[in-house]
């Protein structure tokens, strides 16, 4: 993997094409990446002091917590998981346990890097599948050695191998696209000795047991046909396969976790428990539970995978919640102490909401757009119309919830609900969104608040 250092000028830039506003939290996650860089070069044993600053995002849903966090680890080509922090059970309950999440977060690890060399040898399993393809195409292939003529073992072998360059092109010029050929697919994919480990949900010790028991016993292939474009994508498949080290995947990974790993904790603020009352009972009790189950995870400690320890001392932390009911405060000392960086997110007003539906590159705009197009629609909005629509997602997240950009979207299905649902009749077309189609579709609907409670 080739590594990129962004400055956190240049991390904030990147980040601003895909999310509109959250200036602060969006510095705070730069600066939070950059540290890793600046950290890896500072000399031993100094290195190994230097913890991350984990950060709580204060805001509510549909802001940008998730996106800013998920766009950071693609921008850092890191492992990233999402897990909510709700669904944690305390040590000794029936549920998932928090170390759970580091063993995902490896797992996400392992894919990436398996990829990585899948793609770095992508072209040596391609040319041994090819090679692979054409010992099956050939045996049909041979035509017969004219008819009363002698053979030498010597003519055999050039015959052979004209007949197999001959197929070698015309595989390559795609003339044999619609044969059938007849392959072994086995099941699974080869890898590295399975450890067992000690899993504390009974779903982690199923997936545990059925490793073991694939590599102990792995099933039989079973004979197939396919065309073959098909078969030579599978057989590159198998071929890369044979050609990565499973052992260096692993290590590689493990090691990529420890050093680039981002851990988002979403809904922080469902384990934290407001001050004041009884504390004792109900609840609560559970709730404080979770969070001194997350804070050796967050502090540094070591969880056992089936791909090796992972040390999570250098993972980046990232919480967030909304903490209407309660506040950062009300987390137990020891955890708030290990997220020292605290940003609150703005809530969007009506120019957020058109900035969203018409900056970003993934703007909702340009995928309606897209989608329409593969039915033969040419869909075009009027600036109107889109500032209409920003204005009643505005009102609706005022009147009812507030869900923030999430809005935008349940407005913009209602609104386009007939047009997606003809396009298929009306192809090829040309449609313009103008304020007046937008007034006439979504104007009694904002009006009638217990029908937008339903439908917006």
């Amino acid at each position: 993997m080739t590594e990129r250092n962004f400055t956190p000028r240049e991390i904030v830039s990147e980040l601003d094409r895909f999310i509109i506003g959250q200036g602060k939290a969006k510095k705070a996650v730069a600066i939070a990446l950059r540290n890793r860089w600046r950290r890896r070069k500072v000399e031993a044993p100094l290195r190994d002091e230097i913890v991350p600053k984990n950060i709580i995002m204060i805001g509510s849903t549909g802001v940008g917590k998730t996106e800013i966090a998920r766009r950071l680890a693609r921008l850092a080509q890191a492992p990233f998981i999402k897990v909510e922090a709700s669904k944690f059970t305390e040590v000794g309950y029936v549920g998932k346990d928090v170390e759970s999440m580091i063993r995902e977060l490896a797992e996400i690890s392992v894919k990436m890097v398996r990829e990585e060399e899948a793609d770095r040898v992508k072209g040596r399993a391609r040319e041994m599948a090819e090679e692979r393809l054409l010992d099956l195409l050939l045996p049909g292939s041979e035509p017969a050695p004219p008819q009363g003529e002698a053979e030498t073992a010597a003519d055999v072998q050039e015959r052979s191998r004209a007949t197999r360059e001959r197929l070698r092109v015309m595989l390559r010029k795609g003339d044999l696209d619609d044969r059938l050929v007849e392959i072994e697919a086995r099941p699974g994919r080869p890898r590295g000795p399975v450890e067992v480990v000690a899993a504390t949900s009974l779903e982690e010790m199923n997936a545990n047991l059925r490793d073991m028991l694939s590599n102990i016993m792995p099933a039989g292939g079973k004979r197939r046909k396919m065309k073959v474009p098909e078969a030579l994508g599978y057989l590159a498949g198998e071929e890369a396969g044979k050609l990565i080290d499973m052992d260096l995947v692993q290590k590689l990974a493990i090691e990529r976790v420890e050093q680039n790993g981002i851990v988002f904790l979403d809904e922080i603020d469902k384990v934290a428990s407001p001050r004041g009352g009884d504390r004792a009972h109900g609840p609560d009790v559970s709730r404080e539970g979770v969070q001194r189950d997350i804070l050796p995870v967050v502090e540094g400690s070591t969880v056992v995978t089936k791909y090796g320890v992972v040390r999570t001392d250098h993972i980046l932390f990232i919480a967030s919640g909304a903490f209407h009911v309660s506040k950062p405060s009300d987390l137990i000392p020891e955890l708030q102490g290990r997220f020292p960086i605290r940003v609150e997110l703005d809530s969007l007003s009506k120019e957020d909401f058109f900035r969203i539906l018409t900056e970003p590159d993934n703007s909702l705009v340009k995928q309606y757009r897209a989608m329409m197009a593969t039915e033969g629609i040419d869909i075009s909005f009027e600036k109107a119309a889109l500032k209409d629509i920003s204005s009643i997602a505005a009102e609706v997240n005022s009147q009812l919830e507030d869900i923030g950009a999430r809005r935008l979207h349940t407005v913009m299905e209602k609104l386009l609900e007939n047009i997606s649902f003809n396009a298929p009749d009306e192809s090829p077309a040309k449609l313009k969104v103008d304020g007046e189609y937008v007034r006439k579709n979504l104007a009694e609907i904002v009006k009638d608040r217990d029908l937008s409670r339903y439908i917006l």
